[in-house]
């Protein structure tokens, strides 16, 4: 990889003003390369490289547009396994699971590709005498990315891939923290044959946030992240015109009913609660144990918890691999001294986890908190780091109280046999994606992605159909043609009688 990981505005790479920031490798805690932090000359440039490219772009015909995709496609299929060593040296998540986030932002590639038929309007025929209605989807212009250090490649092809086949043109500003994935991204775009200019990449950090936010000439933008900033986001670029989704942060609960399969149960736990080091916003953070199911499950978790093989992400046999920098280790750590102040039950301890020859990586072990209480801080925030909390509570309707309470409402999940359970928490479960005995309730990329409550801001969820309308404006024509027959100017409100 490249040592400065560059802007790509108009199809060329650049440094830009100067100012550059430091990636780490999470495996060894050094310094990898550095990246350029942008400013708002470059978001500027990205904007104007954009907006010269929408013309051609725009006006290509969606069966064109989707073509580049079908491209695009295949390309990224054939680097995938490059892409996920790029995501693996600078996430530190294992191989494995970087190759499968690859592929789920290859099913969206996958979904836009049909953007002929998903941007397909209504038609009316005689809403009136002589007249007809119909509607159609038209781009929105020149859209921004805001995307986290989570899924570098993921995430950004949520949003990219729709955005393209709508018509818009795109300036993405990834991670600063692995921004690498980003360029191979412009170049697969750049090989599939998208215009120059159409995709831009800027990195940064506040500044190129801002920056994009207030631009006059940025018609709408996508964000994923943390609530605190997502609600930023948010308000910020609709008080400068623009629509906006903005996508914050989780607290999944998982239910255990008594009934549920425990070592169905555990698994489930045991990959959504430590998969990616618990860096995901649809990880599994709470257990909630319902009726006597805690001590059977518990019994179950902790010594699979304190065998989890934690390692770089290149060692084909790790489970988990390190957190993504120094900061977020601290923080994580920070979460798990003050859950053990608060009087919660630490069953298995990762914080004094030493790998050797890696003792500078950015590493925690597994940790498993029992006893935990609604009014503590490690159930109450947003961790994002490999801490499951159980919490023990005696009915049903009280496990379905703890998500609805919630301030977040992004994902959830009930593991039972019971059909009437499974139906009842799936309707009064006030969270946006619901898990039955599904842990990790993702939507495939022909559904939609988004949570409930301070989980998102705006109206639209991201990728599938909710993707389509986000990055599309609809107009809706009513026609009539002369037929030689005058009636003569009419003062009153049409009607379709």
């Amino acid at each position: 990889m490249d040592q400065i990981v560059q802007h790509v505005i108009g199809g060329q790479r650049i440094n830009g003003g100067g100012r550059f920031g430091e990636v780490f490798n999470p495996a060894t805690g050094s310094v990898a390369r550095k990246v350029a932090l942008g400013s708002r000359a470059e978001v500027d440039a990205a904007v104007r490289a954009a907006t010269g490219a929408l013309p051609e772009w725009a006006a290509a015909t969606p069966l064109a547009r989707a073509r580049v995709m079908f491209r695009f496609r295949e390309l990224l299929e054939a680097n995938a396994k490059e892409l996920a060593a790029i995501i693996t040296a600078e996430h530190g998540k294992v191989l494995s699971d970087a190759a499968g986030e690859v592929t789920r932002g290859l099913e969206v590639v996958e979904f836009a590709t049909g953007i002929p038929d998903l941007l397909k309007g209504e038609f009316s025929d005689q809403v009136g005498r002589g007249v007809d209605s119909f509607s159609l989807r038209q781009p929105l212009g020149v859209v921004a990315g805001i995307t986290p250090f989570n899924f570098p490649a993921m995430v950004p092809l949520w949003m990219v891939p729709i955005a393209l086949a709508c018509g818009n043109t795109f300036v993405l500003k990834p991670s600063e923290r692995d921004p690498s994935a980003s360029l191979m991204l412009a170049d697969l775009l750049r090989e599939a044959g998208l215009p120059a200019g159409a995709f831009n990449v800027v990195h940064g950090d506040k500044e190129a946030v801002d920056a994009i936010l207030e631009h006059p000439g940025i018609a709408a933008v996508s964000f994923v992240g943390s609530t605190p900033i997502a609600e930023y986001i948010y308000r910020t670029g609709t008080a400068h015109g623009k629509r906006v989704q903005a996508l914050g942060g989780a607290k999944n609960h998982m239910v255990v009913m008594p009934d549920a399969d425990l070592e169905q149960a555990t698994d489930a736990l045991m990959g959504a609660g430590y998969g990616a080091a618990g860096e995901r916003c649809m990880a599994v953070s709470v257990a909630v144990a319902v009726g006597g199911v805690g001590d059977a499950l518990i019994d179950r978790l902790a010594p699979r918890v304190r065998a989890l093989k934690v390692a770089p992400g290149t060692d084909p046999e790790a489970e988990m691999g390190p957190l993504v920098t120094r900061q977020h280790l601290e923080k994580v750590r920070g979460y798990v001294d003050t859950g053990v102040a608060e009087g919660a039950k630490l069953v298995v301890d990762g914080r004094d986890l030493k790998l050797q020859g890696y003792e500078n990586g950015f590493y925690l072990g597994g940790c498993l908190f029992d006893e935990v209480k609604p009014d503590m801080k490690i159930y109450r925030d947003a961790i994002f780091g490999p801490v499951l909390s159980v919490v023990r509570v005696p009915k049903f309707d009280d496990a379905m109280a703890l998500s609805n309470d919630h301030e977040y409402g992004n994902g959830t999940a009930v593991f039972t046999r019971d059909g009437d359970t499974a139906r009842a928490f799936m309707h009064g479960v006030n969270v946006g994606m619901v898990g039955i005995n599904v842990p990790i309730p993702v939507p495939v990329a022909y559904h939609s992605f988004g949570g409930w409550k301070r989980s998102l801001f705006g109206d639209h969820a991201i990728y599938g159909r909710e993707g389509v309308r986000f990055y599309t404006k609809l107009k809706t024509v009513t026609s009539r043609w002369p037929t030689g027959i005058r009636a003569g100017a009419q003062y009153v409100m049409p009607t379709t009688g």
